[in-house]
């Protein structure tokens, strides 16, 4: 079946369940960081344990998703993503189970990380670029990514709400009740694996020589060390402001509404620039993220913390959140086709999660030993920055294929 053969339902159920996908395995992900004073103390934890726990689900997810995106690229997206679902729940029962920071960290770390690598943006990302065309790729997976932005919106002030009236474990309960939705739409996306590649984005080339070729794509290596960046900025924020706003004195429910903010500013902001992306460089409109999100950090942790700075601050990182997305996504499909995909977006995402490593784990040490945030957010802004001058600077210039090469040795003749 060819993307011309599909009908208007086909697509928009595919499309519909990558979204529906992405949006409550990174809503429910991104909103663990509303448990951190209740496990810490109903199960007697540290911070640096919960940040741990946090840095290692980076890490698993990470060094998982290239191996995940060559299964996917391989024998198909749909059982790897209906497996990731159940890996979801199985992460979830054993969070809420746990009784030592062993047991939390299995459950939050290594079983939602590995979930992570078959249900978040790498496999949905891959399904959504293979059901539309080349001209609408960007713009699809803006919208996409949007959508997914609502799971933060759904999460957050769900668990909130059942963390104030029932306890943490009652609110993963709650999250196993949306872990059951993701299981038809992990179904419905997985149809994309029908879908036939065009020409353009077909190669003779195995794996491991395209895997070569991008390793050693001068671009594709910035692109990745930049990611790194936005995964430690990220992480930091999600896992860390709601116990900074703690520190600060301020209302508790505070954090929750900051990360629903996150989440309904981030539904423009990555349609946007799944927009944007198909218009103008999408080289320049990722360093510029990086850019704005260190500034927005600099300036707002330089204040003291209160309700309205936390709202604008909350707005303005929302409007750049997954925006990154459609814009890497994107950028692998234009320098390598979307043939092997899953597996190049995964070995950039590697990066991403050892930023998110470092951005968990590394502000939980900080804050621990030094007793305040200062060092860690002077650090990501710094490097922020850096990274956003390189990325406006990233060679685009698609490498010669093998085969391009043979078929045109001839004519040269």
């Amino acid at each position: 079946m060819t993307q011309a053969q599909l009908t208007s339902f086909q697509r928009w159920s595919i499309l519909a369940g990558a979204a529906i996908l992405l949006s409550l395995a990174m809503g429910m992900r991104q909103s663990f960081g509303l448990f951190q004073p209740s496990v810490i103390r109903d199960v007697g934890i540290t911070t640096a344990d919960f940040s741990l726990a946090t840095a290692l689900q980076n890490v698993v997810w990470g060094v998982s998703q290239p191996m995940v995106g060559l299964i996917a690229d391989r024998f198909g997206a749909r059982w790897v993503m209906l497996s990731g679902v159940v890996i979801y729940a199985a992460g979830l029962v054993i969070m809420m189970i746990a009784t030592s920071a062993l047991m939390f960290t299995l459950g939050a770390g290594l079983c939602i990380g590995l979930a992570l690598s078959c249900t978040a943006s790498s496999m949905t990302m891959t399904v959504t670029s293979r059901t539309v065309t080349a001209a609408k790729r960007s713009v699809a997976m803006g919208a996409v990514s949007a959508v997914g932005s609502l799971g933060l919106v759904i999460a957050s002030p769900l668990a909130q709400t059942l963390i104030s009236t029932a306890g943490w474990q009652v609110a993963l309960i709650g999250f196993l009740g949306l872990v059951a939705v993701m299981l038809p739409a992990a179904f419905f996306a997985g149809r994309a694996d029908e879908i036939e590649l065009a020409k353009a984005d077909e190669t003779d080339q195995k794996i491991g020589a395209v895997v070569q070729s991008a390793l050693g794509h001068s671009g594709f290596v910035v692109m990745a060390i930049a990611f790194f960046v936005c995964g430690l900025q990220l992480v930091f924020i999600t896992t860390h402001l709601p116990n900074y706003l703690a520190i600060c004195g301020l209302d508790p429910s505070l954090g929750a509404t900051a990360l629903a903010i996150i989440g309904l500013f981030n539904v423009f902001g990555s349609y946007a620039f799944g927009y944007l992306g198909g218009r103008y460089p999408k080289q320049y409109l990722l360093g510029g993220i990086y850019i704005v999100r260190s500034v927005s950090l600099a300036a707002y942790f330089w204040f003291p913390a209160s309700a309205a700075s936390t709202m604008v601050f909350a707005a303005i990182m929302g409007s750049l959140w997954l925006g990154v997305v459609p814009l890497v996504n994107g950028l692998v499909a234009q320098l390598f086709g979307l043939r092997f995909m899953a597996t190049l977006t995964g070995i950039a995402f590697l990066s991403h999660q050892a930023g998110s490593f470092i951005g968990a784990w590394g502000g939980g040490m900080i804050y621990d030993r030094l007793g305040s945030y200062d060092r860690a957010w002077q650090a990501a802004v710094l490097i922020g920055l850096i990274a956003g001058a390189f990325q406006i600077l990233m060679n685009v210039r698609p490498p010669i294929r093998r085969d391009d090469a043979a078929t045109a040795l001839p004519s040269a003749a």
